[in-house]
């Protein structure tokens, strides 16, 4: 199902069931896995792959070239996974070095106008709503959502499960199962709504809300409250996560 408009280079890879709408753009170097459907107006370049029942709405260009004044040259990646949405005029640009990737897992729902740039790496099922933007080397982990005009720093990760509330700015890493707002972002609360939904269970849920209060509200540093929340605490996997990421931190954690 290609439209008679889209322009599809003759060594592009189209998986079965493809739809292309019209005026869509396909460079030679672009693999689309099976029931991708790109409604118009969609260009797709560079080494791009998609997995299997991406829909991408008209104006998104994925795959193109890195925005970074460092690029050199050669051959860079974009891989894309299985059932993501991009909506109108999302910008997915490829990574920076030879080599390289620009990572998008699966399930992810990347909401109008998002731009998401080299070398960042986004895990699964990861909401991204409206104006929204990562900036280079960005690494989103599952589950998390970004507020409409939510702007993220070179470098950062967002913690799992974390939410960011709109038109926030973050400069330094999200921990994981935390609500952050604000410009300058600060940590507000654990994402009580976002853990509920996703099923994590009462006492981990007790476990991350005293784990809040020594890492954010009790003014200790990092590595006293970290050992403090190791101590009195159950070693359940989200506490463990939770403190392996802020101690993984090189660019520290907004509190």
């Amino acid at each position: 199902m290609i439209h008679p408009a889209a322009i599809i280079h003759p060594e592009a890879s189209l998986g079965v069931g493809c739809e292309i709408g019209p005026y869509c753009v396909l460079g030679p170097h672009v693999v689309l896995g099976d029931r991708c459907r790109l409604h118009s107006h969609v260009v797709i370049d560079g080494h791009t792959v998609l997995g299997q029942g991406n829909e991408i709405y008209p104006f998104s260009s994925l795959g193109l070239k890195t925005q970074d004044l460092k690029w050199k040259g050669g051959v860079t990646w974009t891989r894309i996974g299985d059932f993501n949405t991009f909506r109108e005029n999302v910008t997915v640009n490829s990574a920076t070095s030879e080599g390289n990737a620009t990572v998008i897992g699966s399930h992810n729902h990347i909401l109008n106008c998002c731009h998401i740039a080299h070398d960042s790496v986004l895990g699964d099922h990861i909401i991204m709503s409206g104006y929204s933007g990562l900036a280079g080397h960005v690494i989103v982990e599952d589950h998390a959502i970004l507020g409409g005009y939510a702007g993220v720093h070179q470098f950062c990760r967002i913690g799992r499960l974390a939410i960011i509330g709109g038109a926030s700015k973050i400069g330094q890493d999200v921990a994981p199962y935390m609500l952050v707002d604000g410009n300058p972002a600060q940590t507000r609360a654990v994402n009580k709504i976002g853990l509920e939904r996703n099923g994590i269970a009462p006492e981990a849920q007790r476990a991350l809300r005293q784990a809040h209060k020594i890492l954010f509200r009790d003014g200790l540093i990092v590595s006293n409250a970290l050992a403090r929340i190791e101590a009195d605490l159950p070693p359940l996997p989200e506490v463990r996560h939770l403190v392996e990421f802020v101690r993984g931190s090189e660019r520290g954690v907004i509190r």
